[in-house]
């Protein structure tokens, strides 16, 4: 999970790249190496991290999300099929009782006719 979140931010790292704004109010990834000093270079840093860290969080958020809508729905499924499992129980149940009281029906009327 962790891994994937990784490779999704180093990829949006690299789809940004080429489109960096120097500006420092608009958040994305800059390049820090045409900073002269390294102060300039540092903050220009910092708030690459910062950039990352927040996509990095966003993204867990929205993968959680999905993870418990998921979650929800396997429940509701599981509930589902425990319902549908006991139906299918009750109709074999009555096909049971059903194909037993035919199988005695014919026997107790051969039983008067061989008697006679």
């Amino acid at each position: 999970m962790i891994a994937r979140i990784a490779r999704t931010a180093v990829a949006v790292a690299a789809m940004l790249m080429p489109c960096a704004s120097y500006g420092q109010d608009v958040p994305g990834i800059e390049i820090c190496t045409v900073e002269k000093t390294m102060e300039r270079r540092t903050s220009c840093l910092q708030s690459n991290v910062d950039f990352l860290q927040k996509t990095i969080n966003k993204m867990t958020q929205d993968n959680q999300q999905k993870l418990d809508a998921a979650n929800r729905q396997i429940e509701a499924l599981k509930g589902s099929v425990i319902a549908l499992q006991k139906f299918v129980d009750e109709l074999q149940k009555k096909t049971a009782e059903e194909l037993k009281k035919k199988a005695d029906a014919p026997a107790k009327d051969a039983a008067p006719a061989a008697a006679k």
